[in-house]
C-alpha cells in the first residue's frame, strides 16, 4: 500500500512555444530541450525559472521516430523514416545552427576529410549517417563516455564516441562501430546503456547484462560476422518455430510462467547472448565477455481480454550514482570544456571501445577515475506496478511501486519517480540514496552514521492533475508533459490477448504520422528546490509529533533521503546552495533522532547516530527532549536513554550545566539504575551537584543495587564533599582485590581523557597520598584488561605526580616493577627492563634519591619475581669494602644488580649506558663488574678485581671459574698474583693472603707434577711446601 502525502514537488510550469504539435521530445543537458514533429527538430533554451525560448530549428531528412540526446559529445541522436526505411543519424554541432537555412554538413560515419579543414566547416552543424544492415528500433546514449547503443531486431550495435584528428589543434567527433551484441529470441522494444551496462525490453521480459573486459576470454569473441543464411525476418522466424514456447494454435495458447533470475541465475533465461568484435583489431583491442544480472519475465493476465498496452512493460531506463564530485554531467562537461560547445571538435585522442576498456576519455583521464560511478539502478513499469532494482556489486530488488491508475510513461530521477496516467501527474520517492550511501560509506548504520532502510515503503508525494497526459521526460530540475484533449472515443476492434503472447515480434513497423490535432500543448513544469520541498516535509510532520505513530518517522526519512540525494548531485550545487543543504541534512538528521528517542520503537537505537550527524550538543539534545507523558508524568524512552548512555561514555569537552546535569541523574536513576556509577564519572557531569549525586547513589544501596562500584562511587563523591570519614568508610568497606575490580569496572574513577591527553582524577590524587599501592595496582589491573595502554599509563602517572614528560617518579618505577611482577609479554617485558635499568643507572649516576619511599624492597622483587634473579655473593664483598657509600641509593643498586643477575636482562643494550655509571665507586664497579661476567670476560673482571678490591677476588673465583673457566685459576690468577706480590705495595698482604687461597684450590685440582710447572721458579720453597706435601698426600691417598 502506498500512503500519499499531498506535499507540492511541481512549482511554476511554462508553455514551450512549439510550431507543430510535437511527436517526440527530449532534454538536452541542463539548458536545453528538443522537440521533434514530423521532419523537423526545434531546441528551445531553458535556463532556470525564466521563460522558454526559442534557440534554433533544423530539418531531417526523414519523419523523426525516436529521440535522444547526450551530453558527453553534446549530439542528437535520431531514428528516422523515409519512403518505409529506418535511418540512424547524429547531429553534431546543432549549437552553431544559427538559422533554419544554415547550411549542414553530412558525412558517413567513420569517413576521414580529405578536404582541408576550414574554420566554417568548425562552426557548420554536421549530421553522420550510421548505417545498418537492420533497421533501428531503439537507441540510447551512454550518460558518462557518450557511446551510442542501436537496437535492432535480434542483436545490439554498439557505436564507440572518438574524436578524429583533424590538424593539431582540432579533432573532429565521429563513431566507430566495435562491437555486436547477438540476443536471439527477443525483440528490443526499449533498450538503456550506462558505463557497459546494458539493460533490454520487450513487451514481457527484461534483460540487464554487464560487458566486461578480459583478455583470457578473447577467444570467444567472433571478430567476423557469423555465417548465416536468409534475411534476419527470416532466422527470427527459423528461431520461433523451433522453440517449443512459442508454439501456438488456434484453439490454446501457451504461457511461460513468471519468472525472477538475479545474478549468475539469469543465464537460466534461455537467452543466447553472443558477441562480435567489429574494431579494427589492433593493440588497442579488447576483448568483452557478458556477465548476466538480471532477468525478469512477465505472464499477461488473459482471465479477460485486454487491449495490448495493458500487458506491456514500458519506461526502461537506467540511473547511475556517483560518488560526491563526479557525475555523468561533470565528465560529459570535462569533454565539451576542452571542445567548443556544440561544434564536434576535441582533442586528438581516439577511444575506439569506449569507456569501460580501460582507455582514456576525450580528456585524457581514466575514466573509471573520472566517472566515479557508485551505483547504478534498473527501472522498469508495467501499467499498474513499477520494479526498481538495484545491478551494481549486488543485484536487488529494492521497490516495487503500485499506481492507483493505469500508467503511461515513468521517468527515475535520484530523487524521485514521475509517472504520468492520462490525467495525472504522480510523484513517487525512491530509494536510490539510502542504497548508494551504504554503498559509498563504511560507517553506515553504525554507532556514527545512519540512514533509512532501503526497505522502508516508498509513498507519493504528490497527484498532480494534468488532462490528456500523453508523453513525459525530465532534465535537470524541470519535467516536460505532452497533453492533447482526446476526441470523441472511436470503438476499436479488440485483439485476442493470444496475439501478445509471443516472445518475437516480428510486426514491429513504424507508426503512421498521426493526424495533428487541435488542443495539445507541451509544458515545462519546474520542480522545487530540495530545500524548499525538504522544509515543507518538516512542517507537514509536525502534527504528527505529540500522536508518537511511526508517520512521523516515516515522513522525515523521506525528507532526510530527499536532502542526501540532493547532497550527493555535488555537481549540480551551487557553493551557497550545498551550504544550505548541509545545514538542512544536520537539521533532517536531529528530527530523526528526535522521534527515536521520543517513541518507543525497536529501531530506538538510531538516535545515537542521527544526533551525531545532526552536530548538536547534549545540552541541545536535553533540552529538545520532550520526557512528558500523556498523565504528566516523567517518561523516559529507550532512545534517549541509549543516546545519553553512549554520548556521556565517550570523552567529550562538553560539561552539562547543573540543571541538566541533575536531568540526567533522575533519567538513569529511573530507568538505568545500575548506569548511575558510571554516568557520574563522566567529565560532562563535572557540575553536577555532589549532595544530589550522593543521595541518589545511597538510594541505589537501599534498592538493593549495591556494589563495589556504588562504594567507589561514593566515596569519590564524598571526597569531592571533603567529608573524608565517609570517604575512609567507604574505602575500607572492601578489600583491596574488590577495590581493583571496581576500578577496572569503572576506569573513568581515576583517569580522565581530555583531547587526546591523560589526567587524574581527584580520587586518584587523594589515593596517591594515601594508598599508593592501591593506584598501582588498579592500573596494572586496567592494563591486564587492555583499558590503558603502556604510554597513557606512563602519561598517567607524570600526571598524577605532577612531573613533566621527562621525569620519572618514583611511582612510576614501582608500577614498572609491578608490571615484571605480574609477568607480562616477552615484547613488553624487554621494553620494562630496558626501562628499569636505564633509570636506576640514571639515579645512581646523578646520586637522584627516589621522591618517595618504593613500594618494594630488592628482597621482595627477588622473592616475588623471577626477573629479579639473586645477586651474586661476591658483589655483597665487593660493595661492603666500601664505607663511603650512601645508603639511599643501595635499593636503586640492589634492584640494577639483581636485574642484571636475573635471566630476563640484556647485557648488550646496557653497556651505552655504563658510560653513565663511573667506576671509581663501589657501586659502579659491581655493575661493571657483573656486565662483564655475563659477557664472559673473567681475566678482565679478575684484573680489575685484583687492582680494585683484592678482598673479592678468591669470592669471585669460586662464583665464576668453574668448569671450562676452572684453568683460569693457575693460568690467569696464580700467575698474576706472583707478580703483584715480587711489585709489593700498600696491597702485598692481600695479594699474599689472596696467594694461599688461590694455591690451595690448584693443589686440589692439578697433578703434582702440572702443580709444579705452574709454581714460579723464583719463589721460596718454604712458602710453597705445605701446598706441595698436600699434593702428594693427596695422589698416596687416591
Amino acid at each position: 500500500m502506498v500512503q500519499l502525502y499531498n506535499l507540492h514537488p511541481f512549482g511554476s510550469q511554462q508553455v514551450v512555444p512549439c510550431k507543430q504539435e510535437p511527436e517526440r521530445f527530449c532534454g538536452g543537458g541542463r539548458d536545453a530541450l528538443f522537440v521533434a514533429a514530423g521532419c523537423k527538430v526545434e531546441a528551445f533554451a531553458v535556463v532556470g525559472q525564466e521563460l522558454c525560448q526559442p534557440r534554433c530549428a533544423f530539418s531531417t531528412p526523414g519523419r523523426v521516430l525516436r529521440l535522444a540526446y547526450s551530453e558527453a559529445g553534446d549530439y542528437l541522436v535520431a531514428i528516422e523514416e523515409k519512403n518505409k526505411a529506418t535511418f540512424l543519424r547524429a547531429y553534431v554541432n546543432w549549437r552553431s545552427k544559427r538559422t533554419e537555412d544554415s547550411r549542414m554538413c553530412i558525412r558517413m560515419v567513420g569517413h576521414h576529410r580529405e578536404a582541408p579543414f576550414s574554420e566554417t566547416f568548425r562552426d557548420q552543424m554536421s549530421i553522420i549517417e550510421m548505417p545498418l544492415s537492420e533497421a533501428p528500433l531503439c537507441v540510447s546514449c551512454c550518460p558518462v563516455s557518450g557511446d551510442l547503443l542501436v537496437g535492432c531486431t535480434d542483436k545490439l550495435v554498439l557505436f564507440c564516441l572518438t574524436y578524429r584528428p583533424v590538424n593539431e589543434d582540432f579533432s573532429i567527433l565521429d563513431f566507430e562501430r566495435s562491437l555486436i551484441i547477438h540476443i536471439g529470441n527477443i525483440t528490443p522494444l526499449e533498450i538503456s546503456f550506462c558505463v557497459g551496462y546494458v539493460a533490454v525490453m520487450s513487451d514481457l521480459e527484461v534483460l540487464v547484462l554487464k560487458l566486461e573486459s578480459d583478455p583470457q576470454n578473447g577467444g570467444s569473441i567472433n571478430h567476423r560476422p557469423p555465417r548465416t543464411s536468409g534475411s534476419p525476418r527470416k532466422r527470427a522466424e527459423e528461431a520461433s518455430s523451433s522453440d517449443p514456447s512459442q508454439i501456438e494454435s488456434d484453439d490454446f495458447v501457451m504461457c511461460q510462467k513468471p519468472t525472477e533470475l538475479l545474478g549468475d541465475k539469469s543465464r537460466q533465461s534461455g537467452l543466447c547472448v553472443t558477441l562480435e568484435s567489429t574494431g579494427l583489431a589492433d593493440a588497442k583491442t579488447k576483448y568483452f565477455h557478458v556477465q548476466h544480472l538480471l532477468y525478469r519475465r512477465f505472464t499477461p493476465d488473459i482471465s479477460s481480454y485486454v487491449s495490448p498496452d495493458d500487458i506491456k512493460l514500458h519506461s526502461l531506463q537506467l540511473l547511475p550514482v556517483y560518488q560526491a564530485g563526479t557525475s555523468a554531467g561533470a565528465a560529459g562537461r570535462e569533454v565539451t570544456r576542452q571542445t567548443p560547445r556544440g561544434s564536434g571538435f576535441g582533442p586528438c585522442t581516439e577511444s575506439p571501445f569506449g569507456h569501460w576498456t580501460g582507455s582514456l576519455t576525450s580528456n585524457g583521464r581514466n575514466p573509471a577515475e573520472a566517472t566515479g560511478l557508485l551505483s547504478l539502478f534498473c527501472f522498469f513499469s508495467l501499467p499498474h506496478m513499477g520494479y526498481l532494482y538495484m545491478v551494481v556489486r549486488s543485484v536487488e530488488l529494492l521497490s516495487v511501486y503500485q499506481y492507483p491508475e493505469k500508467s503511461q510513461q515513468a521517468v527515475l530521477t535520484p530523487q524521485f519517480l514521475h509517472v504520468i496516467t492520462s490525467n495525472n501527474l504522480q510523484c513517487f520517492t525512491v530509494r536510490c540514496s539510502a542504497a548508494a550511501a551504504r554503498e559509498d560509506d563504511p560507517y553506515m548504520d553504525t554507532t556514527l552514521k545512519a540512514c533509512p532502510p532501503v526497505s522502508l515503503d516508498v509513498c507519493a508525494l504528490r497527484i498532480q492533475l494534468f488532462i490528456g497526459l500523453k508523453a513525459l521526460c525530465h532534465f535537470d530540475n524541470h519535467v516536460v508533459l505532452l497533453t492533447k484533449a482526446d476526441p470523441a472515443a472511436i470503438p476499436e476492434q479488440r485483439q485476442s490477448p493470444r496475439r501478445l503472447l509471443s516472445r518475437k515480434d516480428n510486426s514491429v513497423k513504424p507508426k503512421a504520422a498521426p493526424v495533428a490535432e487541435a488542443g495539445w500543448n507541451l509544458y515545462i513544469v519546474n520542480t522545487v528546490s530540495p530545500v524548499q520541498l525538504y522544509r515543507e516535509m518538516v512542517d507537514y510532520s509536525n502534527p504528527y509529533k505529540t500522536v508518537k505513530t511511526q508517520s512521523c518517522i516515516h515522513l522525515l526519512s523521506e525528507a532526510h533521503l530527499l536532502v542526501r540525494a540532493a547532497l550527493m548531485a555535488e555537481h549540480q550545487l551551487e557553493p551557497g546552495e550545498r551550504a544550505e543543504l548541509l545545514e538542512a541534512f544536520r537539521e533532517s538528521a536531529g528530527h530523526l533522532g528526535d522521534c527515536y528517542s521520543r517513541l518507543d520503537t525497536q529501531q530506538a537505537h538510531l538516535a545515537l547516530p542521527y544526533y551525531k550527524m545532526s552536530g548538536l550538543s547534549m545540552a541541545e539534545v536535553l533540552t529538545r527532549a520532550d520526557c512528558t507523558g500523556e498523565d504528566g508524568v516523567q517518561k523516559y524512552e529507550r532512545g534517549l536513554i541509549f543516546y545519553m548512555n553512549h554520548a556521556l561514555y565517550e570523552d567529550l569537552d562538553e560539561e552539562l550545566s547543573e540543571e541538566l546535569a541533575a536531568k540526567v541523574i533522575q533519567m538513569f536513576h529511573a530507568t538505568e539504575p545500575k548506569q548511575l556509577p558510571h554516568i557520574l564519572c563522566s567529565p560532562s557531569m563535572k557540575k553536577a551537584n555532589p549532595q544530589t549525586a550522593l543521595s541518589y547513589l545511597r538510594k541505589l544501596d537501599a534498592s538493593g543495587f549495591s556494589s563495589v562500584l556504588v562504594t567507589l562511587a561514593k566515596a569519590a563523591v564524598a571526597l569531592t564533599l571533603g567529608d573524608l570519614d565517609t570517604h575512609r568508610q567507604e574505602m575500607e568497606s572492601h578489600s583491596e582485590m574488590k577495590l581493583v575490580c571496581g576500578f577496572i569496572l569503572e576506569p573513568r574513577l581515576l583517569i580522565r581523557q581530555r583531547k587526546g591527553q591523560t589526567f587524574p582524577t581527584e580520587l586518584a590524587t587523594h589515593l596517591k597520598e594515601t594508598r599508593p599501592g592501591l593506584i598501582v595496582a588498579s592500573i596494572l589491573g586496567l592494563q591486564k584488561n587492555n583499558k590503558i595502554g603502556m604510554e597513557e599509563a606512563d602519561s598517567f602517572f607524570k600526571a598524577l605526580c605532577g612531573k613533566d614528560a621527562d621525569t620519572v617518579p618514583q611511582l612510576l618505577v614501582d608500577f614498572w616493577e609491578a608490571q615484571l611482577v605480574a609477568c607480562l609479554p616477552d615484547v613488553v617485558l624487554r621494553e620494562l627492563v630496558f626501562k628499569l635499568t636505564s633509570h636506576y643507572i640514571w639515579r645512581l649516576s646523578q646520586r637522584q634519591p627516589p621522591d618517595s619511599t618504593p613500594l618494594r624492597t630488592s628482597e621482595e622483587l627477588i622473592n616475588a619475581c623471577g626477573h629479579y634473579g639473586l645477586i651474586y655473593p661476591w658483589v655483597n664483598v665487593l660493595i661492603s669494602y666500601d664505607s663511603s657509600a650512601d645508603k639511599n641509593y643501595t635499593e636503586d643498586l640492589s634492584k640494577l644488580q639483581s636485574l642484571i643477575c636475573g635471566p630476563s636482562f640484556d647485557i648488550a643494550s646496557l653497556v651505552p649506558f655504563l658510560e653513565l655509571l663511573p667506576e671509581d665507586t663501589a657501586a659502579g664497579l659491581s655493575v661493571h663488574v657483573l656486565c662483564h661476567t655475563r659477557l664472559r670476560e673473567h681475566e678482565q673482571c679478575l684484573d680489575v678485581l685484583l687492582e680494585r678490591c683484592p678482598q673479592a677476588v678468591i669470592p669471585y673465583a669460586n662464583s665464576e671459574l668453574k668448569e671450562e673457566n676452572r684453568t683460569l685459576w693457575w693460568k690467569k690468577l696464580l700467575p698474576e698474583l706472583c707478580q703483584r706480590i715480587k711489585r709489593g705495595g700498600e696491597k702485598y698482604q692481600l695479594y699474599v693472603s689472596t696467594l694461599k687461597e688461590t694455591l690451595s684450590v690448584v693443589a686440589v685440582e692439578l697433578e703434582l707434577r702440572d702443580f709444579l710447572s705452574v709454581l714460579p721458579e723464583d719463589g721460596t720453597a718454604a712458602f710453597f711446601l705445605p701446598y706441595l706435601l698436600y699434593c702428594c698426600r693427596k695422589k698416596s691417598l687416591t
